[in-house]
């Protein structure tokens, strides 16, 4: 909510402007069945057509005068909720810019769910409760201060089946949220499987996974199915309530009143001003709750949770201090993208020293990619810690942390300007035989020799270069840097298995820590350990040990091995 009121938070003078309308186009709600009985009892009722015909006129007016008040409410909504949601893409965009994910070649389809769906539910949703629940409040209030006034006596007949039939309301409502909670999620889970077997399509087809990526998606789109029927009939509970505490008053009105008019208590324009009240104004505004809570306000209730889920985690605080060594200590490590969020990363142990070689397996959105941003201290975990020499990795001095440690993402980041300026990024002192040496060592002297030596213009993103080649020189820069910490978050994925293995080489001949967020799982053949997330607790061991006890890890193997030719080469 503190998402959303401050994306309202520049709208105010608009909602008091709709709140202004709000007034006058409540006026015929409180006045039409009290208009309804004067005509009655003062006209036709007294033999006075005329003066009855007046009264009704006086309610046209009146009914007039409330729908210019809609009018002017739909004419100044656009100004409040056209901001809003600008300000509301902002804060996901900037979600997914922090996302340890982002910098992927690969469209996000769970980024662009968020955009497209649950921005545009606040956006809708937060104009049908500034129409709908704004015009609940005003009419209901209205209409039931007129009906109490008209018919007094019987006031606790008609308003109390209103109120249980409210408070069975309420009682749903946390079932009716979880439901439609499930069914977001399901809906954001379908477009995420879809689009992951889509990107990975070359590799499904390499593994002859075809049969076994459908069956995936499939299941994601049956419990779609399964949840929308869940909440189909939640909804038709939802109903019955609403449809119960709508006719009843009006029941009881009818089998009360005769003998109360018979008595002389009740006028019989007064019994047909409360019919009027309950049937056009107080059952049509017990139908719109029903449909503007599961429609509107459930939605826009699910949809900010997942918006603040998206949204970027506060920046921690620089720190000052100087590690002792190039050990990396994790410990409890939880992280999850919200306070609420399910974690990605849960409890997870692990010590790196200087010479280990570590990858990362696991089905894509896992959270491998987030165990780098961790690593780093791009993102502060939600409990746990990360320490490098013995110090928080986000409390290490800025320079000193950029200097030790090294993320080599998908995404390739190269500049306009020469190939030796690009080289030498990190180290702007470094030396041609230096930036020469790492380009030799992960196999791209060839390609630099191509384009023309390191005096060679390189365009805006290497214009010109595949996405392969770019990621040659993009390696071949960080191993000229002295970083004591290397991540490649599949910095490999559009090489050759050969160019690959050659680059996870380098690196681990370098020394230091080289953690790998596998693309392939040749990598995990090549690493020394091999951390593995399937959704449940981390495993860690070498590959025979995972093979034995991990039937994730073994299946994911057994798939990729007939088809992939790389084998072990240290």
């Amino acid at each position: 909510m503190r998402l959303y009121l401050g994306a309202l938070a520049g709208q105010r003078r608009g909602v008091l402007v709709l709140l202004g309308w709000s007034v006058l186009e409540g006026v015929p709600a409180f006045l039409s069945g009290r208009l309804v009985a004067l005509a009655v009892d003062r006209g036709f009722a007294a033999g006075r057509p005329l003066v009855g015909v007046g009264w009704l006129l006086v309610f046209a007016v009146v009914a007039v005068l409330g729908g210019f008040g809609l009018r002017q409410v739909f004419q100044h909504l656009g100004a409040v909720i056209e901001p809003m949601r600008d300000a509301l893409v902002r804060v996901v965009v900037r979600g997914v810019l922090h996302d340890g994910t982002s910098h992927r070649r690969q469209p996000d389809a769970s980024a662009v769910a968020r955009i497209t769906r649950h921005v545009e539910v606040v956006r809708d949703a937060t104009a049908g409760v500034l129409v709908q629940a704004r015009a609940l409040l005003v009419t209901t209030t209205a209409a039931l201060i007129g009906l109490v006034t008209t018919v007094a006596d019987l006031a606790w007949l008609v308003v109390s089946p209103v109120v249980v039939a409210l408070l069975l309301f309420a009682l749903l409502l946390p079932s009716l949220a979880r439901r439609q909670r499930d069914q977001v999620m399901a809906d954001e889970n379908s477009a995420e499987a879809a689009g992951t077997v889509l990107v990975g399509i070359r590799d499904v087809t390499a593994c002859d996974a075809v049969r076994e990526a459908g069956d995936g998606v499939g299941r994601t789109i049956d419990r779609q199915a399964e949840v929308a029927v869940r909440v189909a009939w939640a909804n038709s509970l939802r109903g019955l309530v609403i449809a119960v505490g709508g006719f009843a008053p009006l029941a009881l009105l009818v089998v009360a009143a005769p003998a109360k008019v018979a008595s002389g208590q009740l006028t019989a324009g007064a019994v047909l001003g409360a019919v009027v009240y309950l049937s056009t104004s107080v059952q049509p505004a017990l139908r719109r709750l029903a449909d503007t809570t599961s429609t509107v306000v459930l939605r826009l209730m699910v949809a900010l949770r997942r918006l603040s889920e998206a949204a970027p985690a506060p920046a921690p605080p620089a720190g000052d201090e100087v590690p002792d060594g190039h050990a990396v200590t994790m410990r409890g490590l939880t992280f999850g993208w919200g306070e609420h969020a399910e974690p990605v990363v849960r409890d997870l142990d692990l010590d790196l020293a200087p010479g280990d070689h570590l990858a990362v397996v696991g089905p894509s959105g896992i959270g491998k990619s987030t165990v780098a941003g961790l690593l780093t201290g791009l993102m502060p975990p939600r409990s746990g810690t990360v320490k490098l020499g013995g110090v928080p990795v986000h409390l290490v001095r800025p320079a000193l942390r950029h200097e030790r440690i090294a993320l080599i993402p998908q995404e390739t980041y190269l500049f306009t300007g020469t190939l030796r300026e690009n080289l030498a990024l990190f180290t702007p002192g470094a030396s041609d035989e230096d930036l020469l040496a790492a380009v030799d060592a992960v196999g791209a002297s060839e390609l630099v020799a191509r384009i023309g030596g390191l005096d060679a213009a390189l365009g805006h993103a290497g214009a010109g270069l595949s996405a392969g080649e770019a990621q040659l020189l993009a390696v071949a820069r960080v191993h000229a840097c002295p970083a004591s910490l290397v991540i490649l978050d599949e910095a490999t994925s559009h090489l050759d298995p050969a160019a690959e293995a050659r680059v996870e080489r380098a690196f681990a001949e370098r020394g230091g820590i080289l953690v790998v967020i596998a693309h392939r799982l040749s990598s995990a053949l090549r690493a020394k350990r091999v951390l593995v997330m399937d959704g449940g607790p981390p495993l860690l061991g070498d590959h025979a040990d995972l093979v034995r006890s991990s039937p994730a890890y073994a299946e994911l193997m057994q798939a990729w091995l007939p088809a992939e030719s790389v084998r072990p080469s240290y």
